[in-house]
């Protein structure tokens, strides 16, 4: 039986998620332990973790950034999934993203930025590019629904305003954090990161994935 797809043709761009993960200073970090094992005796493997939802590639939602607003499984599944570019930014460490830093006018409603300044997901550096105000609004204006970034925030590690987190809810869009991009060509494809449906959650991990454009 065919389901459609032909296997390899998928671009992972997700962390492996491991103990090894680096998570945001002060959060809880990724744990896992066995509750039975085939090994030992058990007729099965079970296993059980703890976390943060902010775990490696990550939806944020809007109850992160803006009091009273919807949590992850209130948000629309078509926000993360559909028409998307992917943008490569050359900006120095610890800067943000400009609207001038853009090649040209975006291409699709969701929109990646390839930044590059966090290189190993195991490793948290607190110099990583973020995003601007100027340029959520930028986006925004566009028809821009979703954004998304290689870091593990949208705004400085040192931010405690969140200034471009408030443009994104200001714009009611969606945001991606986390992602591994170093391999990705820029370009057009089609994004499938759909989050967990947890109850009450400011955030979610997803499987995040693009197809080039053009296959099916």
């Amino acid at each position: 039986m065919t389901h459609g797809i032909s296997p390899g043709i998928l671009i992972d761009i997700s962390p492996v998620l491991s103990p090894r993960i680096a998570v945001w200073p002060g959060d809880t970090a990724f744990s896992q332990r066995y509750l039975c094992r085939m090994d030992q005796g058990a007729n099965l493997d079970l296993s059980t973790i703890e976390s943060t939802v902010h775990l490696g590639a990550h939806a944020d939602a809007p109850s992160h950034y803006r009091a009273g607003a919807p949590g992850i499984a209130a948000r629309s599944l078509d926000l993360y999934y559909g028409d998307c570019e992917v943008i490569l930014v050359e900006v120095p460490r610890g800067g943000r993203v400009m609207p001038a830093h853009l090649p040209g006018p975006v291409s699709a409603p969701r929109v990646l930025l390839r930044t590059g300044s966090y290189p190993d997901p195991d490793r948290f550096n607190t110099d990583f590019v973020a995003l601007s105000p100027e340029l959520i609004r930028h986006l925004a204006a566009q028809g821009v629904c979703l954004v998304g970034i290689d870091t593990p925030s949208i705004d400085p590690f040192s931010s405690k305003a969140l200034e471009s987190h408030q443009a994104v809810a200001e714009a009611d869009m969606a945001i991606l954090e986390g992602l591994v991009l170093d391999l990705v060509a820029p370009g057009a494809y089609t994004l499938i990161a759909l989050p967990l449906k947890i109850e009450g959650a400011d955030a979610s991990p997803v499987r995040a994935a693009l197809l080039p454009r053009g296959r099916s």
